[in-house]
């Protein structure tokens, strides 16, 4: 099975700037139209066309981190072929494959809010709760003085006199005439001669906001969640970004985390494991007991259903899993290595009889 990050040449932490990247480096290299009867080109599109469809998408790309391609299973994928663009702003391609630029027009001022990330450490016992955080982030937020226009309140934007207002100057290339965006106003059309005072016409000032996530029982290291619109203030109207909420677990003095279960590990001396006794377990609801039978052996396991961590997709929980482990004296006294080597010796005897009888 294919692994998209690789598919794209990516690690696996890649921000979403460079999925894009690499997937408009790769359409353009695998498009049918630039391969024609090129099967081998138009199998590659298709893959690189569902890798970028799903590292795009915050939702499926943590499922598919989490669980790979099981994750992402009875998910539509568009039925896409080779000649189908599943992409939005496959222009934007184009124009950097044949050359052509676009009018841009008022939309080169937008630009979307950029997405924050904030990482979140949770102690086992807030994981298994679920536990809801208060984050003071420092964010770009919409300038009140312009109300995100960028302009200074009672003035307007001036037509570029470069281009006359059409965001683009012509070239001439031989037969061919070119379009490219005009640089005095970077496409826009406009240009700002009196920017707000306030946000010196970025139309976005910096401050800081308290925001609470509820964090749902389940998570485990490395989980995002996604909170829509909670990111940085967009430009000229354009949509906010959104939060990423990274998960990260602390160590816990007795368990270790194992998926869904728990791993607790405990020591008795090889005496007691050889005789079998009752130990107290600890849980995360308290102490329960568990029998250690007669002939136990290091290494050997019990299961205490559903003590384990809640399943961050369904009601069930794991289990916790207790591992025995013998421990063998170091130190002791005269009459303990008396009884030891007596044991020894009638072992011995056992053992020979048997030998004998067989």
């Amino acid at each position: 099975m294919w692994d998209y990050y690789e598919l794209l040449g990516l690690p696996r932490d890649a921000p979403p700037d460079d999925i894009k990247t690499a997937y408009r480096r790769l359409a353009l290299k695998y498009h049918p139209d630039r391969n024609p009867g090129n099967r081998e080109a138009e199998e590659q599109f298709k893959l690189v066309s569902e890798a970028y469809q799903v590292l795009s998408d915050p939702e499926k790309r943590q499922l598919y981190d989490l669980y790979g391609h099981a994750g992402l299973e009875g998910m539509d994928f568009g039925g896409f072929s080779g000649f189908e663009d599943i992409f939005s702003g496959f222009g934007e391609i184009f124009e950097d494959f044949f050359g052509f630029g676009r009018r841009r027009g008022r939309s080169a001022r937008s630009q979307p809010g950029a997405d924050l990330r904030h990482q979140v450490t949770l102690t086992l016992e807030e994981v298994i709760q679920g536990v809801e955080k208060e984050l003071e982030l420092e964010r770009r937020t919409t300038c009140r003085r312009c109300r995100g226009k960028g302009l200074e309140p009672g003035t307007q934007l001036q037509t570029c006199p470069q281009c006359g207002g059409k965001g683009q100057i012509s070239h001439h290339r031989g037969l061919l005439r070119v379009f490219t965006t005009c640089p005095g106003c970077r496409g826009a059309g406009t240009l700002v001669t009196s920017p707000c005072q306030k946000c010196a016409g970025f139309g976005t000032t910096k401050e800081k906001k308290k925001v609470h996530v509820r964090i749902p029982p389940g998570v485990d290291d490395g989980n995002r969640l996604r909170l829509r619109g909670e990111g940085e203030a967009g430009r000229g109207g354009a949509p906010k970004g959104d939060l990423y909420i990274e998960v990260k677990l602390a160590a816990h003095p007795l368990f270790k985390r194992q998926g869904k279960d728990l791993l607790y590990q405990k020591t008795i001396s090889f005496v007691t494991g050889a005789l079998g006794t009752e130990i107290a377990v600890p849980t995360l609801n308290g102490q329960v007991s568990l029998e250690i039978p007669p002939g136990t052996q290091s290494g050997t396991v019990f299961r205490l259903k559903g003590e384990g961590v809640p399943d961050l997709r369904s009601p069930e929980r794991g289990d916790l899993i207790v591992e025995i482990r013998l421990e063998t004296p170091t130190s002791l006294t005269s009459r303990q290595e008396e009884l030891l080597r007596e044991f020894l010796r009638l072992e011995k005897a056992t053992l020979n009889e048997e030998g004998q009888k067989g």
